[in-house]
């Protein structure tokens, strides 16, 4: 069997342009790609009808984070909570937590302040524009 590496984390948005520039201009990744692909072997490949979307590849400390916005859109879907089967969340790491939190803009969506687990990692929760959860952790 072929062994595998992982290649990128994948999130589906509604709006590429605005959530881009979070990722980019709030959590300081640099964009290393934009593309667009909508061909029938997409289409297929997604079992989606037609669909055709856009692609932007961020740089994460050595992870790749792929922003895609499909046409068709789905609709309907509710955000799960990190409770919930299914549930996704981005992870990062930083070295100083409260130094991150204090510098975030005020309209940034957070779920606590950060809090020191009993595992000895302080975390915090906050959602990029679309309502994906993100954590923080300082380890």
């Amino acid at each position: 069997m072929t062994a595998l590496s992982a290649h990128h984390v994948g999130l589906t948005v509604a709006d590429l342009e605005e959530t881009l520039a979070f990722y980019r201009d709030v959590l300081d990744l640099s964009v290393i790609d934009r593309f667009s692909v909508g061909d029938e072997a997409f289409a297929d490949a997604v079992d989606v009808d037609g669909a055709s979307a856009e692609f932007a590849h961020l740089e994460a400390d050595g992870t790749r984070i792929e922003l895609v916005e499909y046409d068709p859109e789905a609709r309907g879907s509710p955000a799960a909570g990190l409770n919930q089967p299914g549930a996704s969340h981005v992870g990062f790491a930083v070295d100083d937590l409260a130094s991150f939190a204090e510098h975030l803009p005020e309209d940034v969506p957070t779920i606590s302040e950060p809090r020191t687990t009993e595992s000895g990692t302080t975390i915090m929760f906050l959602r990029d524009p679309e309502g994906n959860l993100i954590e923080v952790l300082e380890a």
